[in-house]
């Protein structure tokens, strides 16, 4: 009889053990792992705002900064505005990397980059999506353009139609571009040879630089000869007729239209990133340009 009511005594302290263990652990638990719900209403919007940029070799930042009016022309000089303190990055993914880490940031990247690390604000009540690029309700987008002069020379225009194929514009989306073309069909190999001269954007020119890798793996007699210089150079090379093709990645003046025609290669779509934890889904055109140009530096003077 002893032993069996010295088992049950010691049955009995076992338990009350576990029990008080089990409930220091679920108190520690409660206590060092907040929710996600809290994390989220923890964010403070009189705290300033991080403002994230490209570097000033980007052509991303250059669309951006001239849609969003940060770059301004005063007199002959474009004078980009962006804020004196701005972060900037060399890369789409330290851009996203550097939103993604801080709650109080924002950023921009080209629309195919978008992920769930960050999220994509809607501008001007807009989502930024493909089809509202597309259907162009989502005005932060800008074209990449080939532009020619008179009638195109045979094996120009045998290149152009290899950017309009199913295999040039699966080399545009492969660049996180937006197709401009809705049915494009194979291509089919020339023989023709000889050599095209290209010039004009920077930002146009890493996609034009696969386009015609790929073209002469196909074409092997064609040779290329390009010049990165700007849209505008680009644009009145074809003018004048030194180059065979101009590459603009922004649109044409009407006096431009009326002398070259015009090839659209891709849509760009560029979003507006903000961390996970930010509250705010959409923001205005007018405070995007605020936020980036210094003159709103508190989250609470664009969210009211």
């Amino acid at each position: 009889m002893k032993i069996v009511k010295k088992l049950i005594v010691v049955l009995s302290l076992a338990l009350m053990v576990t029990l008080v263990f089990t409930g220091c652990a679920k108190e520690k638990t409660s206590a060092s792992q907040p929710t996600e719900n809290a994390n989220a209403s923890d964010f403070n919007s009189d705290k300033d705002i991080t403002v994230i940029a490209r570097d000033s070799a980007s052509g991303t930042r250059g669309a951006f900064h001239e849609l969003m009016k940060i770059k301004v022309k005063e007199g002959d000089k474009e004078i980009d505005k962006l804020v004196v303190g701005a972060l900037e990055f060399d890369g789409t993914d330290k851009v996203i990397t550097a939103v993604e880490g801080d709650k109080y940031a924002i950023g921009y990247i080209s629309l195919g980059s978008v992920s769930d690390r960050i999220k994509a604000a809607s501008v001007d009540s807009v989502e930024a999506t493909i089809e509202n690029v597309k259907n162009k309700s989502y005005k932060v987008a800008r074209p990449f353009l080939l532009v020619t002069k008179g009638v195109e020379n045979e094996l120009v225009k045998n290149f152009l139609s290899f950017a309009d194929s199913k295999q040039g514009q699966e080399i545009v989306e492969s660049k996180h571009y937006i197709s401009a073309v809705d049915s494009p069909v194979d291509y089919v190999v020339s023989s023709l040879s000889g050599n095209i001269k290209v010039a004009g954007s920077t930002s146009v020119t890493p996609v034009m630089e696969t386009l015609q890798e790929a073209y002469q793996e196909l074409n092997p007699g064609v040779t290329f000869e390009m010049q990165s210089q700007g849209s505008s150079q680009g644009i009145k090379a074809a003018i004048d007729g030194t180059y065979d093709i101009g590459m603009s990645s922004r649109e044409l003046k009407d006096d431009e239209k009326s002398k070259l025609n015009e090839h659209v290669l891709a849509i760009d779509g560029i979003a507006v990133i903000l961390n996970n934890q930010n509250p705010t889904s959409d923001l205005s055109s007018e405070n995007i340009t605020k936020i980036f140009t210094g003159e709103a530096t508190k989250w609470s003077e664009v969210t009211k």
